[in-house]
This record gives structure tokens, sequence and C-alpha cells, in this order.
């Protein structure tokens, strides 16, 4: 009976089949097939043993059923699989792992399924990058009000927002590029690392190993790829949790009532909103992807205690690293599909972020004004004391900023309405923004 959501409720096919267990099998006979040649390559064992080997190697041979059955008994699943795989070779079985520990195999096999799981995590990653860069050139010039504090603070545009979310999920694409090449490793160097079981040419047979698999090795292994590896890998998947989070978040915050300036998509023909209150149409897939990216973080506890094994190794990795290895690149590859839908179908209202921006009124603008000011000669700090009075008093008075600002003698005594009228205009306080959107879709592009 299904007991965990991502069996009948989260992820999407393609990454669960990477981390399937037929799948997880399938790589480990992969390891020992390569394993195979490159012992029958410099000499080891003979060839026409190694391509019965590599033609065995398959789940069509090695059934999971007959593994279970075996590693029920024993209680060693690589014994259990080597044992298989040797019976179905029939002679040929007797060179099966020779040399080898369980994590020679183990390690690179799941370095294998962290190669497949990677490439998906990436073109999820580019594909919401270029989501984000087209709804950012869409509304590059939309002008809302900027908020800091949860408090209006100066106009920005919607176009720049969505540019900085694309730039953050282009460094993502690059962390997890980097960090690949730290974490595609294999090793085949025997129980404490040494390589003894392999003989004089075992260096060799690992670099023939990897070549034929397409991983880089570990430099530095004991009986187990280095775990540090991991802790990088699973930082990666978490902080790019983060940034699912901080999207889905701002989404989240502009759909409230109150300012109701994005909503998340909703199928008024036959989506429910709720059960009871029928006219909600809640920010349901946010809210969703915020919850599973709190999860993926929480795997960055289990990924840095596994890392610390004693002596050449242990054993308490093993089990954790089979819950947040797999939940981990599942939940993130799910998120970042809902998260890129959840863009790529957004509603903006773009009306309703001039109406904010004119509730917020012309105070907001004290910032320009106190500029002008300074322009005028005016010393900054001074400047910057009498706008803030200015815009302190306005406010507590409820009363217009310009109209303000046009009582004040220290201010019209340095600038005209006119001159005062474009320091408040909004429009004209946008800095850089257009440019900065330009120059940032140039490098997602």
């Amino acid at each position: 009976m299904p007991v965990c959501p991502l069996d009948f409720r989260y992820g999407r096919p393609e990454m669960k089949a990477v981390f399937d267990e037929e799948n997880r099998l399938q790589k480990i006979l992969d390891t020992e097939a390569a394993l195979a040649q490159a012992q029958a390559k410099v000499g080891n064992i003979q060839q026409e043993h190694a391509d019965v080997i590599k033609k065995t190697a398959s789940t069509r041979y090695v059934k999971l059923d007959r593994v279970r059955e075996i590693d029920s008994k024993i209680n060693h699943e690589i014994t259990a699989i080597i044992r298989v795989l040797s019976e179905q070779c029939g002679e040929s079985g007797k060179f099966v792992h020779v040399g080898a520990t369980s994590n020679d195999i183990l390690d690179t096999g799941q370095a294998l399924q962290l190669k497949d799981a990677i490439k998906i995590v990436n073109e999820d990653l580019d594909k919401l990058k270029k989501t984000l860069a087209s709804k950012a050139k869409d509304h590059r010039d939309t002008i809302m009000v900027g908020r800091t504090h949860g408090q209006w603070a100066l106009p920005i545009t919607f176009g720049l927002k969505l540019a900085n979310y694309a730039l953050e999920v282009h460094r993502h694409q690059e962390r997890l590029l980097e960090c690949s090449e730290r974490v595609l490793v294999g090793k085949m160097s025997g129980a404490v690392g040494t390589g003894a079981g392999f003989g004089p040419k075992a260096l060799e047979i690992q670099q023939l190993v990897m070549q034929q698999l397409g991983l880089g090795v570990e430099e530095g292994p004991t009986q187990i790829v280095a775990r540090d590896r991991y802790v990088e890998l699973i930082s990666v998947l978490a902080n790019i949790s983060c940034s699912v989070e901080k999207f889905a978040t701002e989404v989240r915050n502009l759909q409230r009532g109150e300012i109701a300036e994005v909503l998340e998509y909703f199928d008024e023909n036959v989506q429910v909103g709720s059960s009871t209150m029928a006219h909600k149409r809640n920010p349901v897939t946010a809210e969703n992807v915020c919850g599973l990216a709190r999860i993926v973080r929480g795997f960055m506890q289990p990924s840095f205690e596994s890392a610390i094994l004693w002596h050449e190794r242990d054993l308490t990795n093993s089990s954790a690293e089979r819950f947040f290895v797999p939940h981990a690149f599942i939940i993130v590859d799910d998120t970042l599909a809902k998260l890129d839908k959840l863009f790529a179908t957004l509603v903006v209202n773009a009306s309703q972020m001039e109406r904010n921006l004119a509730r917020a009124g012309s105070v907001i603008m004290a910032e320009s004004v106190l500029l002008a000011l300074v322009g005028k000669g005016m010393g900054r700090q001074e400047a910057h004391e009498l706008i803030r009075k200015c815009s302190m008093e306005s406010q507590r008075e409820c009363e217009d900023f310009k109209r303000y600002l046009m009582g004040n003698k220290e201010v019209t005594s340095m600038l005209s309405e006119r001159e005062i009228d474009a320091a408040l205009d909004p429009a004209a306080y946008l800095g850089s923004a257009g440019k900065i959107v330009d120059n940032i879709l140039k490098i997602v592009s």
C-alpha cells in the first residue's frame, strides 16, 4: 500500500523513472559490465567472459524479484545482485565483480542515476528561465510599485522583477553544471580505496570503467566516493528550492485581494477554489511549491550528517541517502515544472498595478524630490531631513504630498511647480530599469 506522497501525488514520470528500483538495478549492472570489459582490456580476464557478462548484465536476465529473494536471506543487496548475475552468466559468472567492493558498484551506479537526474533538472531550469525571460520582455515597461519591508517604496517595472528571477535561475544552472564535475564521479578502487584487489593495473581499470560510463574518477577514494560531493549537490538543490519558494511567494503576495496585481491561472469552467466559499480562486500551485520547497531544504541536515563517517567508511549514510537523494531530485523537478507553468499562464493585471501606484500617492517619490533639491544646490543631508519632515507630516495629516510641498517655502524657493511635477512623475523615475532588463536578457539568452 503506497504511503509516500511521491507514489501517488507528487513527482513526474521521467524523474521518477531515474530513481525507479528497476532502473537503479540496471545502472548497477551497467557498472558490473563496464568493470568486466575493463578487466578484459588489461588482461585480467578473457574477453569472451567479459562479453557474456556485458550481454547478461540486464534486467531482462537479472530479475528484481530474484535479487529480492536472495537479499531477504543473506541481507546484502550487492551480493544478491552478483549472485543472480553470476548464475545467469554460466561459466563466465565466476569473473563477475572480481576485485571490487560493494560501493565501487553502488556509488558508480548512483552517479549514473545522478547524471540523468541532473540533466533533467538543468532542462527544467532552462525552460523556466526562458519563460521568465519572455515574460520580462513582455513587461519590460510595465510600471508598478516597488515594495521594501512590505511597504510602498519606489516605482519599478514588472519586467525588472521577472528579469531578476530569470538571472537567478541562470545562476542556478551555472552552479548545477559546475558541481556536476565534482559530483558525477565513480570509483573502482576496492575495499579501502587502495585498489589492491585489482592488482597492479588498478588505476587503469578504474579509468577504463569511468570512460565507458562517461563519469569522472574519484581521485581520493576510501571505500566510497567522498560525501562532501553529495553535500554540495544537495546544497545546490536546496538553493534552487529557495528561489522556487521566493518566486512563488511573490505571486502569492501580489495575488492578495488588497493588491491583486497578478493572478495564478484559474479554469473558471471547472476549477474549484473552495469547498464552501464559491468565489475563491486561490494561488494553490504557488502554495503547493512553497510547501514542497521546504521539504527539499530539510534534506540538507541528513546530507551533512551522512558525510561524517567512521574511518574509511561505515553504513550510516546508505539508508539516509536512499531517502534524500531521490526525493530531493523528484521534488525539485516537480516544483520547477509547476513554477514554469505558473509563470507561463500568469495573469498580469497591469491596470491594477497602475491603480496601486496611484494609491501609493506622490509621497513615494520623496527620493526624487530630494535629489531635485540636491541638484539645485541644497546639501544632501539637509534635503533629506527637509523631505523626511514633509513626507511624515503630509502622511500624518493625510494631505497630498505635492500640495504639502507647494506649501513649503524651503522647497518652493528652489523648485518650481513644474519641477516638482517632474520629480513626482513615477514613469520618469525608473532609472535604468529598461536597460537592466535588456542586459539580463542578453545574459540568459
